[in-house]
């Protein structure tokens, strides 16, 4: 199946090497323990953070090395800030702040409707002037994509331009993408893992369960 059956050209799924597919194992079982789920994830969000890294615009910077040689070199030409849709992308704050480090985060708190499975946004604090920053949007699960167009909207509400939006999780469903590549086609999403269907309860199946209450030990 091709990107663009998913009605978003810009989805990058990480290479399925046989050590991811052995870490997805790992957090997809319901009965691994909270210490291991939690430092596989980490992992898996680490190259999810180093693989989005690609998208920030470089520009050339000439150094001298500890050997005193130049070298022709590259730097980030955008400022990168990140935004953690709450509670279970806080996860992942800290796969962006080893690779940069006082890296902006704003936070945006969604809140679902466990009858209706409608989504209302009810906190949004983000970094001041976001609008100049290429953002990295990150909730590890993606399900129907109700809550992450909400959190798409308020980026765009502060004049953050659509395709200055990385989406960063580490499961994603295929009714998720195709719903938010259907309003915002030029918006970015790096994932591990797409998975083919959701649940009566609208969980990501195969999915993981629950990733924010496995995450911080509240299952």
């Amino acid at each position: 199946m091709s990107r663009s059956d998913f009605g978003l050209n810009n989805v990058h799924v990480l290479r399925q090497t046989v050590y991811l597919l052995s870490l997805m194992t790992i957090i997809r079982d319901k009965d691994t323990s909270h210490s291991e789920f939690v430092r596989t994830s980490n992992m898996i969000i680490n190259m999810l953070v180093q693989e989005a890294l690609n998208y920030v615009p470089m520009k050339k910077r000439l150094i001298v090395s500890g050997s005193g040689g130049t070298y022709n070199g590259l730097e980030p030409a955008q400022k990168i800030c990140g935004v953690s849709i709450l509670r279970a992308g806080e996860s992942m704050e800290h796969g962006l702040n080893a690779a940069f480090q006082s890296v902006p985060i704003g936070k945006i708190l969604i809140q679902r409707d466990e009858l209706t499975f409608e989504s209302k946004l009810l906190f949004c604090k983000l970094p001041k002037n976001i609008e100049t920053y290429l953002v990295f949007l990150m909730d590890p699960l993606l399900a129907t994509g109700n809550s992450s167009i909400l959190a798409v909207q308020a980026l765009l509400r502060k004049g953050v331009p659509e395709e200055n939006i990385v989406f960063l999780n580490l499961i994603c469903c295929s009714q998720g993408i195709e719903n938010i590549g259907k309003q915002f086609p030029r918006l970015k999403l790096v994932t591990a893992a797409i998975d083919p269907e959701l649940n009566d309860q609208r969980y990501v199946l195969p999915g993981c369960g629950d990733f924010g209450d496995r995450y911080f030990g509240t299952c």
